[in-house]
């Protein structure tokens, strides 16, 4: 009894998330540039990078914190794991850009 009861403990604290807080944000790329940068961005959160544009893009962070390639009318997200500031341009079009700034949690 004692067994089953551990197991079933264990396994409802795999399926809460690791941060009930995280939120969800979307950044669309349009007409060669990058939407807004999400406000209030925090460790934990996720960013869903949406290309609407017709062109191939990525959402490449400067520091190696992720790399994203976007077809046209695909998505991507990535979660955000550190706190500071994170530049994001795209690898085939360098002069658009966007800025991060990520909070602790």
């Amino acid at each position: 009894m004692k067994i089953r009861l551990a197991v079933a403990v264990l396994l409802l604290a795999l399926a809460v998330p690791a941060d009930a807080n995280a939120a969800h944000y979307v950044i669309e790329i349009n007409h060669m540039a990058f939407g807004p940068a999400p406000t209030h961005l925090k460790v934990g959160d996720t960013i869903e990078w949406k290309n609407l544009d017709i062109f191939r893009h990525t959402a490449t962070a400067r520091t190696g914190e992720f790399n994203v390639d976007l077809l046209p009318g695909t998505k991507a997200q990535v979660t955000l794991a550190k706190p500071g500031t994170i530049n994001v341009f795209c690898r085939f079009h360098p002069t658009m850009k966007v800025r991060l700034d990520v909070a602790s949690p």
